[in-house]
């Protein structure tokens, strides 16, 4: 049986395979729709699932409840308002990539500096995909920045 993988080996992963799929789409012609919604698809998925990951991992460090606000206002609580403004942005970004519009899009919607380029829903029966530019530069790079600086922070708790 292989081993588990750490967080740290999982988030790189996921940063190559996303730029897989974001080199794909940099050589897409403009009017192959399809495999570029695919690609994008992809990569919404990569995030989502490298998030989850994340707090199935790091729930062992609390009790029971919702690891993102708890870790959030642990991080407040220990003077790292960055990482924790960064760890919400990001709980947020993904909560819309799993559910669409709701209360983080609005939340999102809001914010005076948001970290992510946030894209009106699209009308009729257009694929939900979108919300959030997971293919504008950086957004992955910042995701598992975040993610690794969480980790590291629980981890020398």
């Amino acid at each position: 049986m292989d081993r588990e993988h750490t967080l740290p080996e999982l988030v790189a992963t996921a940063q190559s395979d996303a730029q897989t799929a974001l080199n794909d789409i940099a050589t897409l012609p403009q009017d192959d729709a399809d495999t570029r919604i695919t690609a994008t698809l992809a990569i919404e998925r990569i995030a989502v699932d490298l998030f989850s990951v994340f707090e199935a991992r790091m729930q062992r460090h609390f009790k029971r409840g919702p690891l993102s606000r708890k870790l959030t206002a642990l991080l407040v609580a220990n003077g790292e308002t960055d990482l924790a403004d960064r760890l919400h942005q990001h709980y947020m970004a993904i909560n819309v990539l799993k559910h669409g519009t709701g209360a983080s899009y609005r939340e999102l919607q809001g914010l005076k500096n948001p970290m992510f380029v946030l894209n009106p829903p699209r009308q009729g029966d257009a694929p939900a995909t979108g919300l959030i530019d997971v293919t504008a530069p950086g957004f992955f790079d910042r995701l598992g920045a975040t993610v690794l600086d969480a980790y590291h922070f629980l981890e020398k708790r």
